[in-house]
């Protein structure tokens, strides 16, 4: 029977992409995919199954209710399926309750954003009977949670040939509630005027900003446009930085920090901290940038590993 895989849009989509091949035991063939309707989702998931979720603020408890129709629906009445996955985050409490009373088997895999504490939503479906818990960190081996390895287990990074750099791309990822204009503005007070940019906004207001914004881009265009680049600085998302890992970038992550406005808490910091402790970017706070942070990050260039490993689901 197919597997049913379940994420928010941004970076635990992104995260459920890559694990999903690495998977075991589960099947591979013709998934059906639930997430929310963004440029994001159509690009990654195009030509698979897909159910698209209406998009809810944070916590947002009235959108919850209609999740759990839309996991009603399609427990009930889309397909047979033996396997739930989730890497969180909302959507995943009302599908893998729902998938767990439809007797499948459940797996919570929590984001690799959470480096210290379990999210909300780690939280609430820990203390759901029948749903195994992954946490991505190593020391999260205590019950209820396994250790299986990481996303970021797919990359290396290694020493390349200093260039000048010239194209830079700028992305503040897709959130439709928080913007980040500490980031477009470190960037526009530390880079020389004969650098290209382009610009991802998302929902940050830039119309007095002397920049030409792109609110959202398709996940294939802007993997296009950072395997262009000489640099790519973001928002310490999981999803943008995957993005700019799997063509061979070493990003700069700039975290959203909480006492700004700016998200909901401060796991940014920790997935920031942990890819730099990995050399897999280059960690920087929005009022620390500078060139030379471009210039230790253009040193580095990331592959893919061969053969990743395996991410084993735990059979009670």
């Amino acid at each position: 029977m197919p597997t049913l895989l379940i994420a928010n849009a941004g970076g635990h989509l992104q995260e459920l992409v890559e694990l999903f091949p690495r998977l075991e035991p589960v099947d591979h063939a013709d998934p059906t995919w639930v997430t929310f309707d963004t440029s994001q989702a159509r690009s990654l998931l195009a030509g698979a199954d897909v159910v698209y979720v209406p998009y809810p603020h944070p916590r947002d408890l009235l959108i919850t209710m209609r999740h759990l129709t839309c996991a009603t629906r399609v427990l009930w009445g889309h397909r047979l399926f033996s396997h739930a996955i989730s890497t969180g985050s909302s959507i995943a409490v009302p599908f893998l309750t729902l998938a767990r009373i439809r007797g499948i088997s459940c797996h919570y895999i929590e984001s690799a954003t959470r480096q210290t504490l379990p999210s909300l939503t780690g939280r609430i479906l820990a203390r759901t009977p029948g749903i195994e818990m992954y946490g991505q960190v190593s020391t999260w081996k205590d019950p209820p949670w396994h250790y299986r390895g990481t996303v970021f287990d797919g990359y290396v990074t290694r020493q390349a040939t200093p260039t000048p750099i010239k194209k830079i791309v700028v992305s503040v990822g897709s959130s439709r509630t928080y913007g980040f204009r500490r980031l477009l503005e470190a960037v526009l007070r530390e880079l020389p005027g004969d650098i290209d940019v382009t610009w991802q906004t998302g929902s940050t207001p830039v119309k007095d900003l002397p920049i030409r914004a792109r609110p959202e881009m398709p996940s294939q265009e802007l993997a296009a446009e950072f395997a262009a680049a000489d640099i790519v600085i973001t928002h310490a998302g999981v999803g943008v930085a995957l993005l700019a890992l799997s063509v061979g970038r070493c990003p700069v992550l700039v975290p959203r920090r909480m006492h700004r406005g700016e998200h909901i808490d401060d796991h940014q910091r920790e997935v920031a901290t942990e890819l730099d402790r990995r050399c897999l970017a280059v960690a920087c706070e929005a009022d620390e940038l500078a060139f030379t942070t471009l210039e230790r990050a253009a040193a580095r260039a990331v592959s893919r590993v061969a053969s990743p490993p395996t991410f084993r689901l735990h059979t009670s």
